[in-house]
């Protein structure tokens, strides 16, 4: 496994951190109480033994990551705080106070994509750690749980036909050039004003002309797919870095917006989904279905986000209850007495149905039980930053 490079050092001409800063901040009690030793062997799998640069400390990309979702700051901001505050600095294991960053925004990004689900996991695991050694957070909190579902969404625009279509060709096109192929015509002009038009038809609600012009866009679509088949025949490399991008515009090009089934709704992101909530303000959503896991507020207390796990292909909400609480139970050691959930899990397939209580329910409560029932709502704030606790870790998969 590659080494994460680390060059702290001490220097002779500059006071250190400790020296400048007030050791008594929330954030210098919270470095102090992480186990950082930890978080290095549980996310240093993502480096792999490669030529080049050597990578960056693994506690400077995790505490980006935890001040990030602990401030809801953009990667953009992030790197401003940072590098004005001494206290961040401290906090992402800097000796001295540094005037420039030592490292690149999209680092962060590269970052994130490498840690999947499981390695995120241990982000959670050290921030309940953390919080049941300052007390924060008791084993019976544990023991009563509200579950509940939220979609992430994507950073995408609006689905429809005629932009699929566009961007298809424009990525087709930007393909054969950057690989030297000479197609016949690139067609980019003229499906530039087809997609104006079916949008300006549409709104006009002139919907035969719009499917005429959408039907056009479709045409040189096809005809760029089997320009390029015809001109990387026999190359079978090219063959192979060309077939995901054909895959995904041979799909495109045949989809409608009344399918039934898994569609395309992003050429950058093709595993999003489409997701109804029954929301007046948003019917669908597009992104992917998460599970959230939290405590049940207590009055003295804060709320913590145990379990965070997204849920691809859409399920129903009652059929993932009993995997949800089974990754829970290995994660904390701790099987839940009480889950409380909301009218979505009518239907849960969860085996002992006695431990979950639906809001509204009524029989066998009682007055402890009705009031963590009101409590569960307090779950509602935290599916909008998916965070947890006060480490505010977020599930980025």
């Amino acid at each position: 496994m590659a080494q994460p490079r680390d060059d702290r050092q001490k220097e002779l001409f500059r006071p250190a951190l400790d020296q400048i800063i007030d050791m008594g901040h929330p954030l210098v009690r919270l470095a102090r109480q992480i186990d950082w030793s930890f978080l290095d062997r549980q996310l240093g799998g993502v480096y792999k033994p490669s030529p080049g640069h050597p990578p960056l400390p693994v506690r400077l990309m995790a505490g980006l990551l935890i001040l990030k979702q602990m401030h809801s700051l953009s990667d953009e901001a992030l790197c401003a705080r940072w590098v004005e505050n001494p206290y961040f600095q401290f906090f992402c294991g800097e000796e001295v106070f540094r005037h420039e960053l030592r490292f690149d925004r999209s680092s962060l990004t590269r970052w994130r994509q490498r840690l999947g689900e499981e390695r995120l996991a241990a982000l959670i695991q050290e921030s309940l750690a953390v919080a049941a050694k300052t007390g924060a957070l008791v084993t019976g909190d544990l023991e009563h749980v509200a579950v509940d579902t939220t979609v992430q969404p994507k950073a995408i625009a609006h689905p429809t036909d005629a932009r699929l279509t566009h961007r298809a060709i424009e990525k087709l096109v930007a393909f054969a050039k950057r690989h030297g192929i000479a197609l016949r015509q690139s067609y980019l002009r003229l499906v530039k004003r087809a997609a104006i038009m079916v949008g300006r038809y549409t709104h006009a609600h002139q919907f035969r002309r719009a499917n005429r012009e959408l039907k056009f866009l479709r045409t040189p679509l096809g005809r760029l797919i089997r320009d390029i088949n015809r001109k990387i025949a026999g190359d079978t490399a090219l063959g192979e870095r060309f077939a995901p991008l054909r895959d995904l515009a041979v799909r495109v090009r045949h989809q409608h917006h009344r399918q039934r089934g898994q569609k395309v709704y992003a050429l950058h992101a093709p595993e999003v989904e489409c997701i109804g909530k029954g929301k007046a303000r948003t019917p669908y959503e597009f992104g992917c279905k998460v599970s959230v896991v939290t405590s049940v507020t207590k009055p003295k207390g804060g709320q913590f986000v145990l379990h965070a796990k997204a849920l691809h292909g859409n399920p129903f909400d009652g059929h993932t209850l009993g995997p949800v609480i089974a990754d829970l139970t290995r994660l904390t050691g701790i099987e839940p007495k009480r889950i409380h959930v909301d009218k979505g899990y009518k239907g849960h397939s969860h085996k002992e149905k006695f431990r979950v209580w639906i809001t509204g329910q009524v029989r066998r409560t009682t007055a402890a039980i009705k009031h963590e029932m009101k409590g569960r709502a307090a779950i509602e704030p935290e599916l909008a930053p998916v965070s947890t606790g006060h480490l505010g870790i977020a599930l980025e998969a």
